[in-house]
Order: structure tokens, then C-alpha cells, then sequence
């Protein structure tokens, strides 16, 4: 029971974070081409690990990384207003590049899958 509120929460949190990211917060620095990937809530509800994806290079995701940090006080504050919590969980922030990974991978077996037709000639022309 518990962890399905935990889960509830947490999802909450993303949606709040998400729509803050996309419309109130206003620093130069986080890049609009930013998502929410997950929300992590911990058991006693005190930290909110929040998993952010950026599309860019290493510069605008530490530059995004770096204005969401800096804005913490201010998600954390519109989180105790959105959401009936008796204490709003502080928000740390994490730069997530799985979706980059996946990526390379599927990269990676796309490269393999045509290196092997090319040694069978299987390959449809």
C-alpha cells in the first residue's frame, strides 16, 4: 500500500516538475528541449530524485543541469502549493542519458545487422 502512494507521489511530482520546466521557469540556462524522465520519491517522502533528459551537447546539458539546481528552491516551493503534502520533498536533480544510450545501441545494431547482409549478400536491393 504504501509503495503505491509513493508511486502516486512521485508521479504527481513529475507533472508538476514538467510543467514548471515548460512554462514558469524562466533562467537562460535550462534549454527548452528538456524532459522529465522519472521521479524517484525516497520511503519517508524527505528527497525527490528527478531525472531530467536534455537534447543537446555535454555544454547545454550541464548549463540546463546547472539552472535546474539553481531553481530547486522554487520547484520545491510550487510543489507544497500543487501538492498536499505535509512536507514537500527538496528536489535533487540528475541527468539522465538513457534515451542517448538506447540510441547508440540501436546504432550499434543497425551497424552490425547490415555488416552481416553484406558478408551473406541477403541484402534486398
Amino acid at each position: 500500500m504504501k509503495n503505491k502512494r509513493i508511486n502516486r507521489i512521485s508521479e504527481e511530482i513529475r507533472k508538476v516538475v514538467s510543467e514548471l520546466i515548460t512554462r514558469e521557469i524562466k533562467d537562460p540556462r535550462v534549454s527548452p528541449m528538456t524532459s522529465i524522465t522519472k521521479v524517484q520519491v525516497t520511503n519517508d517522502l524527505s528527497y525527490a530524485n528527478i531525472y531530467v533528459s536534455v537534447l543537446g551537447d555535454k555544454e547545454v546539458k550541464e548549463e540546463t543541469l546547472n539552472g535546474l539546481t539553481s531553481a530547486k528552491g522554487f520547484v520545491r516551493k510550487e510543489i507544497s502549493n500543487r501538492i498536499d503534502l505535509r512536507h514537500a520533498p527538496e528536489p535533487i536533480f540528475h541527468l539522465d542519458e538513457s534515451i542517448e544510450h538506447s540510441l547508440y545501441i540501436s546504432k550499434l545494431i543497425e551497424k552490425v545487422n547490415r555488416e552481416d547482409e553484406d558478408k551473406r549478400g541477403d541484402r534486398d536491393e
